[in-house]
């Protein structure tokens, strides 16, 4: 592995690869992005033109099944990615999945059991993991610099956007695609972060509702939770409000730490010698070292932070909230 170059093809080249993940790929010694799949063939042109990719098709098809592509990014809306996903296991490559996993954490366990049978490598893109910033957070947390962590919160609260209040179809308000609405999109992130920085979640609750009733999907939830180590945790996230937040707290048993999962705004540390902040930027391509880190774990270097195995717990996170597992 350690001489080979990784060639990655990606299905469903939209937003999210344009400056967010597609770049990081050829920007990672090692890796080459060979190959993009997306249905619509104008866009397609276009995307391949632009980034200087050589092989292109709206066939996800004939990239999974390429001999010359030795890895699948799957990067289209959740509901399809169970059906790539097997493809991708079923042709024996290395393959990254956009966060959420899957619309349910059965699927998840579908699809993570898929790769773990054939002893192939799964990544899942919760890059929040590999970020300087958040591995910041981390450190302060191991370094006792808050005393015992106590209870973690959240609050995110945005108001309707345009396409929310114009009616047209959105697969993130899609009630078959994401039952709990931008929950699904966005909470996840952050739930799948407080795992990594806190420990597994033992159990979880919640309360949901489609309180603007301007889509399918839910648009105001609330829940509690408890670490298997006994931190205690609680969020709430509203997609109605006319005012935009986003709030870490984390309490411990010598001080605070505030952050947004978000928002770029300086980690906050208050404890006995004050109130300290620190500003750590993000890449310009957020999953840069998201996919750096898939390099080093394939060269044996490190175990990388976000996987199926961990992308399924935040899946049975999600449904234990939002009641679908009781």
């Amino acid at each position: 592995m350690s001489d080979k170059i990784i060639r990655w093809g990606i299905i469903g080249c939209g937003k999210v690869t344009e400056i967010k993940s597609g770049p990081a790929y050829p920007k990672t010694l090692g890796f080459e992005l060979l190959a993009v799949m997306r249905r619509d063939e104008n866009l397609l042109h276009s995307y391949a033109k632009r980034h200087n990719i050589s092989k292109y098709s709206t066939n996800a098809n004939e990239i999974i099944h390429d001999n010359d592509i030795d890895a699948i990014y799957i990067a289209t809306p959740p509901d399809s990615h169970k059906e790539y996903a097997l493809k991708v296991a079923e042709a024996g490559k290395i393959c990254c999945i956009e966060k959420p996993m899957a619309p349910s954490y059965s699927d998840c366990i579908e699809i993570t059991s898929a790769f773990e049978n054939k002893n192939l490598p799964l990544f899942v893109a919760y890059y929040r993991r590999s970020l300087p910033r958040f591995n910041k957070v981390k450190q302060l947390i191991n370094n006792n610099s808050i005393g015992k962590i106590r209870h973690i919160s959240w609050h995110l609260s945005k108001a309707p956007n345009l396409l929310d209040l114009s009616g047209e179809y959105n697969w993130r308000t899609d009630n078959q695609i994401a039952p709990g609405g931008y929950f699904d999109d966005l909470a996840s992130h952050g739930l799948n972060l407080f795992t990594y920085l806190l420990g597994d979640i033992e159990n979880a609750s919640g309360i949901s509702t489609n309180q603007q009733e301007l889509y399918p999907a839910k648009d105001a939830i609330a829940a509690c939770w408890i670490h298997k180590n006994g931190i205690t945790g609680s969020g709430s996230w509203n997609f109605g409000c006319n005012t935009r937040e986003d709030k870490v707290e984390i309490y411990g048993s010598k001080g605070k730490l505030t952050f947004s999962v978000f928002d770029e705004f300086p980690i906050q540390l208050e404890n006995e010698n004050g109130i300290q902040e620190e500003f750590i930027e993000n890449p310009e391509n957020i999953q840069l070292y998201h996919v750096q880190n898939m390099r080093d774990h394939l060269l044996g270097k490190l175990i990388h932070p976000s996987t199926g195995k961990s992308a399924s717990h935040t899946a049975w996170v999600m449904d234990k909230i939002l009641g679908h597992i009781k």
